[in-house]
């Protein structure tokens, strides 16, 4: 058993558990464990937008920009490729 599988049986064996099933039921409690599970996405957004601004700073470009031009390219060595088959 692979350690996502444990920690989901144990989960479903707490969320079983009578003063686990009253402790849930209470809103604030609710509210930070939905903080918590969003906690690591709003990091991994804050994490970019630094990066981005210090890459922007620097006239470097970002992940996002290169992922754009790659696609560019992709497509014009497309076209070229169309053209060369169609004699233009």
């Amino acid at each position: 058993m692979d350690l996502k599988q444990k920690l989901m049986q144990e989960g479903m064996k707490l969320m079983s558990n009578p003063k686990v099933m009253k402790l849930m039921q209470d809103e604030r409690v609710m509210k930070a464990v939905m903080g918590a599970m969003s906690l690591p996405a709003k990091v991994s957004t804050a994490t970019e937008q630094v990066g981005e601004k210090v890459a922007k700073s620097l006239n470097m470009a970002t992940a996002r920009e290169v992922k754009d031009l790659k696609r560019t390219i992709r497509k014009l060595e497309e076209q070229v490729e169309t053209m060369k088959k169609n004699g233009g």
